[in-house]
């Protein structure tokens, strides 16, 4: 529900507009004057504005310049009832999104807010689709430890070719990003990359989404569906998790992968398609393979290339760049300076037991971002980031270590006795 803010001292005003407003389904406050609107402004998020102009302690101009400064895509709409046309100019010269006179005309009022509203839409579209555009552009192979740069140098060397690849590791290591480069650097990229979870799919709809559909293939398929493989045509084909695929489907992908064909569910008619695959997962295949999981003739079709990409604690050298980065991109997005790092805060993360990967240290630093002051230092992480129970594992550790040692010792002592014994 839309929420408005009413600016104005004449009480009976505030009042009359509020009724209109929540009879248009709107959330409605009110202020008393601008100063009062700043302190609502500051505490709330709001959609539109409507402001008077002539109030005491601080007036519609001054505070309208005011909220350009705290909130500048907050749409204002000026209302006075001394207004003329040097007014309203000079209203809009200062970011109003329109100006109308008192009493004002209820539809041309209802009528304005509706389109300030849909600025503020397109204003909150604009920026999520630059969030994603900077999201996309920033993912850069970050690192220089010994497997990130065999990687690099797998992708340089691989990516021109129609090769399949296997990117194998663990939950959050980047294989995804491994994958997209792959494509960017290869001579598809001017054709789709179209991605595939095949862990988030139901097995029974697995091959559907792969391969499309007819209609009545089944109870729910009411229309004809193109699947991936037809939408990466001429592209590339990412499937992400395939160890969690079924074994219908396995069988299905291998036969796509073998004849370059492929068969809608409920359909007869052969599709020609022009796709190279990359696969990934977390798994072992070998080992699903052994237990009767995965097919062995599948797992040879993809693993011509077998890309590894190491664990976070396995390459602790790039964490420092890989903070550095974070905190680039996230404080640009959240539109503040990038913080700094304590040299005592980057060793303490540099120690700690990364077990969710690169994915993890992103959510740690966009913590840190938020909680920290301008500099991050070592108690921000101690307090934020450091988990009780690595503590208690720690001093497990400890306790483990003393315990071999006291047994080591007791051994000692037992078999000098017995050499002791056999000297005298």
């Amino acid at each position: 529900m839309p929420k408005i803010l009413i600016v104005d001292d004449d009480a009976s005003i505030r009042r009359t507009l509020k009724n209109i407003l929540e009879f248009e389904k709107y959330k409605v406050d009110e202020a008393v004057d601008g100063l009062d609107a700043m302190v609502h402004i500051k505490q709330n998020k709001y959609d539109v504005v409507i402001m008077d102009i002539k109030m005491p302690k601080l007036d519609g101009m001054d505070a309208i310049e005011s909220v350009q400064k705290l909130r500048p895509d907050l749409p204002v709409v000026m209302i006075s009832g001394h207004g003329n046309i040097d007014t309203a100019v000079e209203a809009v010269k200062k970011g109003a999104f329109d100006f109308i006179q008192k009493p004002p005309d209820l539809n041309r009022l209802l009528i304005t807010i509706r389109n300030a509203l849909d600025k503020s839409c397109l204003i909150t579209e604009k920026k999520v689709l630059q969030r994603k555009v900077r999201k996309k552009d920033s993912q850069e192979m970050i690192g220089k430890s010994e497997g990130m740069e065999l990687i690099k140098d797998t992708i340089e060397r691989v990516a021109p070719t129609d090769a399949r690849v296997l990117i194998t590791g663990p939950n959050g290591t980047g294989k995804e990003l491994v994958a997209r480069w792959m494509h960017l650097k290869s001579s598809r990229n001017e054709g789709p990359m179209v991605e595939v979870n095949c862990a988030a799919i139901p097995s029974e709809l697995i091959e559907s989404e792969l391969f499309g559909h007819e209609k009545g293939a089944f109870t729910s398929a009411v229309k004809n569906r193109v699947g991936k493989f037809e939408l990466a045509n001429d592209g590339t084909l990412f499937l992400d998790e395939i160890g969690d695929m079924g074994l219908s489907a396995q069988a299905k992908v291998l036969r796509a992968l073998q004849e370059s064909k492929i068969t809608r569910v409920g359909g007869d008619k052969e599709i020609s398609v022009n796709v190279r695959v990359l696969a990934a997962t977390n798994k072992d295949l070998r080992a699903e393979i052994r237990k009767g999981n995965f097919r062995e003739d599948l797992y040879h079709r993809l693993a011509v290339i077998i890309v590894k990409v190491p664990a976070l604690n396995e390459r602790r050298d790039d964490i420092p760049m890989l903070i550095e980065h974070f905190i680039n991109m996230i404080c640009k997005e959240y539109g503040i300076n990038p913080k700094k790092v304590e040299n005592t805060a980057m060793k303490l993360l540099q120690t700690l037991n990364w077990t969710g990967n690169i994915r993890e240290l992103r959510n740690v630093v966009e913590r840190l971002i938020i909680l920290s002051g301008d500099t991050i230092a070592k108690k921000d992480v101690e307090q934020f980031v450091v988990p009780s129970s690595s503590k208690k594992d720690a001093l497990t550790d400890l306790f483990d270590k003393y315990d071999d040692l006291h047994k080591l010792q007791l051994h000692v002592k037992r078999e000098f006795e017995n050499y002791k014994g056999v000297l005298v």
